[in-house]
């Protein structure tokens, strides 16, 4: 009988939060990474897990058997997590950008694959900011990274979990030739977004909130750097706060150049979008990225959310736009395919392209 492999063994940090949470839950039986550390803030810390999550652990099922004794540590113990793991999963929260910054640095330097969902690094030199479809060779720049901050480890960040709702229905356009010039966009963003999982504790019942903090700058500037290597794309947003708890929508409107895809071909090319290499076979991937749906009244948050493992991206309403050219709606989940499967994608493809064997490597050495 084949030997079976062992599994790579990660940590998360900001564990007892929602995203952290939910990479808990969606890393039960993952059949490359094992759970093995979970670190919080000092309030949780030395807490089993179970007893730190009890009373407001959000998920359906149950708090995975593995994880339930793990005593939960320090975010700021890195040399224990470096005893442990050779992936870190980032979820922490902190008074500013510039103290995650220098947290996920420091376990970088440490020897760890660190795998964020903060903003702190997005534009960093050299981190990629990495949506797995739409620029897998930007990881490329690991190696310039190291160099760069004399690291043994390295960061990849994951961008905004708004961006994941139309980004990919953009970049398959983009991919099959037809240069978009142009982008407006206006966010419908679900609360857990904000790290609230009810309506009512949120206060947001019968109501919407047109200003998320930093939101409308992450939405236009972010798509840049993801897109780099297509120039000269400008896009403007709203971004609005919802009474809806998970699933984040977008509006968009877009303006191609002087070469213009009809209607048909648009579907034609959503529907054809496979764009990770097949023999990957990334655990977390949906088997169809981009999910049209012909009714007037789809996507909706609550029926299409949940879509392939909740990682796929749910299109709806394509029609020409009588101010740019065509319009249509886009939806994802916000804590799955915006947030902790998203990253768990990422290191599912570094993982299968050897960059995590050799941040293992190093880190022994």
């Amino acid at each position: 009988m084949p030997r079976k492999q062992k599994k790579i063994p990660v940590g998360i940090l900001g564990a007892t939060g929602l995203v952290g949470q939910e990479y808990v839950h969606l890393l039960r039986n993952h059949p490359w990474f094992s759970v093995v550390y979970l670190a919080a803030s000092k309030n949780s810390a030395g807490k089993t897990y179970k007893k730190a999550v009890a009373g407001r652990w959000h998920i359906k099922s149950q708090i995975p058997k593995e994880c339930t004794s793990i005593k939960v540590d320090n975010i700021n113990n890195i040399k224990e997590a470096a005893k442990k793991c050779a992936v870190i999963f980032s979820a922490v929260k902190m008074p500013s950008h510039n103290d995650i910054k220098k947290l996920e640095l420091a376990y970088s330097k440490a020897g760890m694959a660190v795998f964020s969902n903060n903003s702190a690094h997005r534009f960093s030199k050299d981190v990629p900011l990495l949506i797995p479809e739409i620029n897998a060779s930007h990881i490329r720049e690991i190696v310039r990274q190291q160099k760069h901050y004399k690291i043994k480890g390295f960061i990849v960040v994951k961008p905004n979990c708004s961006l994941q709702s139309y980004l990919l229905p953009v970049y398959a356009l983009l991919k099959a030739g037809y240069d978009i010039k142009k982008i407006m966009v206006t966010t419908m963003q679900a609360i857990s977004g904000a790290g609230a999982t009810s309506i009512k504790e949120f206060g947001i019942a019968e109501n919407v909130i047109p200003y998320i903090d930093g939101e409308e700058e992450k939405t236009e500037q972010e798509p840049l750097k993801i897109l780099k290597d297509y120039p000269g794309l400008k896009i403007s947003a709203h971004c609005n706060r919802v009474p809806v708890v998970h699933g984040h929508m977008a509006c968009v409107s877009v303006l191609f150049g002087k070469r213009k895809p009809s209607q048909k071909q648009i579907l034609q090319i959503w529907k054809n979008f496979k764009a990770l290499p097949q023999q990957y076979c990334l655990p977390l991937a949906p088997k169809q990225p981009i999910r049209y749906y012909s009714d007037n009244n789809r996507p909706q948050p609550l029926i299409d959310r949940d879509e392939d493992k909740a990682m796929a991206v749910s299109v709806g309403r394509l029609r020409k736009c009588p101010v740019l050219d065509y319009k249509f709606v886009g939806l994802s989940h916000n804590l799955v395919r915006g947030a902790a499967g998203g990253n768990i994608l990422n290191a599912e493809l570094l993982y299968k392209m050897g960059y995590i064997k050799h941040a293992l490597t190093s880190k022994s050495k």
